[in-house]
């Protein structure tokens, strides 16, 4: 029997089984296959090769990495969400941390969204899923300009003006009041 590896890789296969390669694990043990001889195959771990030909794990589905650790704290989460539905998570973090809670606040969002702790409000839950009104924009009907002013732009800096004057002593801005004012009305400003 020729077995055929796969190429050598440098990055390290995921430690779980898609359904693909279980099967295909499966197929080779009932052939005869030793568990190494399929891990070989398979680029895996013999280890990860026999939980999955043993019934251990299941696959496409992972392992839990680390306990629960809102399990503790569910009780409490669940009856201040009754209390008050609009409650913040980040002011329910700090009571939580108070008692004990040792993950971040990060942690505690995603564990109390993932496990749906917060009760549903109507209010909050924004447009998702409701009717909405589509307004028609006609290509040629409608314009829209955006434009935003630029502080320190590159052609603010100075400016030339046409008296020897200006060009030494007057700001841009300044001068070109001056020459307005000079042609606009007849006491000038300062220059």
């Amino acid at each position: 029997m020729l077995a055929v590896s796969k190429p050598f890789s440098t990055r390290s296969p995921p430690a779980m089984l898609s359904v693909g390669e279980d099967v295909e694990a499966d197929a080779l043990s009932k052939r005869g296959w030793t568990v190494s001889a399929i891990a070989r195959h398979l680029g895996r771990d013999r280890k990860t090769v026999r939980s999955y030909l043993s019934g251990e794990r299941v696959p496409g589905v992972r392992r839990p990495g680390r306990p629960d650790a809102l399990a503790d704290y569910r009780a409490y989460v669940v009856a201040r969400f009754d209390d008050d539905p609009h409650l913040w998570a980040s002011a329910l973090f700090d009571e939580v941390v108070g008692l004990g809670y040792s993950a971040s606040y990060v942690s505690f969002a995603r564990q109390v969204r993932l496990a749906g702790l917060r009760p549903h409000c109507e209010c909050c839950s924004g447009v998702k899923g409701r009717e909405t009104i589509e307004i028609d924009h006609p290509a040629g009907e409608e314009i829209q300009w955006d434009w935003f002013e630029r502080r320190k732009a590159p052609w603010e800096r100075r400016r030339m003006c046409c008296s020897a004057r200006c060009r030494i002593r007057a700001a841009p801005a300044v001068c070109w009041l001056s020459r307005w004012t000079r042609l606009t009305s007849s006491r000038p400003w300062t220059q």
